[in-house]
């Protein structure tokens, strides 16, 4: 059986070997330089996190990462699509704004720091990838027309996907507002009629035309009794952009939830197979096993994580550093302050003892059968020479 390399280190670190120290040499073993053509614009796929989650990788930790794309030759800028929800990441400003209070900024990271998919979300590149789900998918702007792409993921629990790593950072985080619509919906956003005021805010921003304030139904719910108006989605010209969304001022429209939980994963592997188009060779991946949260970082706060900080890895291979990300969480025992630190026994897979009805092995299982790479692996514990003491 095919298997991939996954290079490990732990977070021990002293004066001779500093924790940045370390990344550095986990890079140069696990061969970034070699994935890293020269004067390549070389993406730093990130999650800048929401205002309020502190769970996201530390700016500091991601200057190595920095240094040795630009040892190799390349040219880096570190980068994140909007958000398809309303939050503090739905456009380039606020999404910016929300980046540098994070600390993620040009003086501390050692790159430019920019917004994938544009102003509004709309900067996209359709590539065609004509699978079982997608036949085009949509891809922020800055990552499809990026030379290289480096995935820097927080490895945490994610409560459609199971967890998210690499897979979901590429493929779901690479995705433009539409992307990210197509892999969550198979179907247009609803109105809210009890939330809806009739504004004309969505109607303004729809570039397609399929928006309109139309007479209140009788008996339908309205917020004040004086709203004789309702927005109404025309089907046939949405194209699920999303734009609406973020649009609403009073939040009376909703995403329409796909329940099917294996279609949601194979499309967010079907985009991950998009987003690394013509970078199969020139792209790289890194996990921080650290502050696993059992929840997304897209959310405005960071519960207890489950278990104790771990790691970091780093591999050629998307799936199989998911894999093993998931093995060596589960390898781990829970903390006791935590969302499982009551269960007893404590649970052997972690991830479904907090989504019972998440079959999170299919993303990875999807990903193998569409060439993504391999769940077999072999961990490679990277031990930094030792240096002289600092004084």
């Amino acid at each position: 059986m095919p298997t991939s390399a996954v290079y490990f280190i732990d977070l021990r670190a002293d004066d001779a070997c500093s924790l940045l120290d370390k990344i550095t040499w986990l890079l140069k073993e696990a061969g970034l330089a070699k994935r890293i053509p020269k004067r390549a614009l070389t993406a730093v796929k990130i999650h800048f996190g929401e205002r309020g989650n502190t769970a996201f990788v530390r700016p500091l930790l991601v200057r190595p990462i920095v240094d040795a794309i630009e040892a190799a030759g390349g040219r880096p800028f570190l980068t994140d699509a909007g958000t398809l929800y309303v939050g503090t990441r739905g456009n380039a400003v606020d999404h910016l704004v929300t980046a540098m209070r994070n600390g993620f900024v040009p003086e501390v990271v050692g790159a430019p720091v920019l917004i994938a998919d544009g102003l509004d979300g709309r900067d996209e590149v359709a590539v065609p990838v004509c699978l079982q789900r997608c036949q085009d998918v949509y891809i922020a702007s800055a990552l499809a027309r990026a030379d290289a792409l480096v995935s820097v993921a927080h490895f945490k629990l994610h409560e459609l996907a199971g967890f998210g790593g690499a897979i979901k950072n590429v493929g779901m985080g690479g995705a433009s507002r539409r992307g990210k619509l197509a892999q969550h919906s198979v179907m247009e956003p609803k109105i809210r009629p009890k939330k809806c005021i009739a504004c004309g805010s969505c109607v303004a921003v729809c570039a397609h035309d399929a928006l309109a304030l139309v007479e209140r139904p009788e008996g339908m719910a309205r917020p004040k009794e004086a709203i004789k108006k309702v927005a109404r989605i025309d089907p046939s010209k949405c194209v699920g952009c999303g734009s609406c969304i973020h649009a609403c001022p009073e939040g009376a429209i909703d995403i329409q939830w796909d329940k099917d939980i294996a279609g949601f994963m194979e499309r967010m592997v079907e985009y991950t197979v998009g987003a690394l188009y013509r970078k199969e060779n020139k792209s790289f991946f890194i996990n921080f096993l650290t502050q696993i949260s059992p929840a997304c970082d897209c959310h405005a706060s960071a519960d207890a994580p489950i278990v104790a900080d771990i790691g970091i890895m780093a591999s050629a291979d998307p799936v199989a550093i998911d894999q093993a990300s998931v093995d060596m969480m589960n390898a781990q025992p829970v903390l006791a302050n935590s969302r499982l630190g009551n269960m007893n026994p404590p649970p052997a897979d972690k991830i479904r003892a907090v989504y019972p009805h998440i079959p999170w092995e299919h993303q990875l299982e999807y990903a193998e059968s569409l060439g993504l790479g391999f769940r077999s692996y072999e961990l490679i514990t990277v031990k930094p020479p030792k240096k002289r003491k600092r004084h």
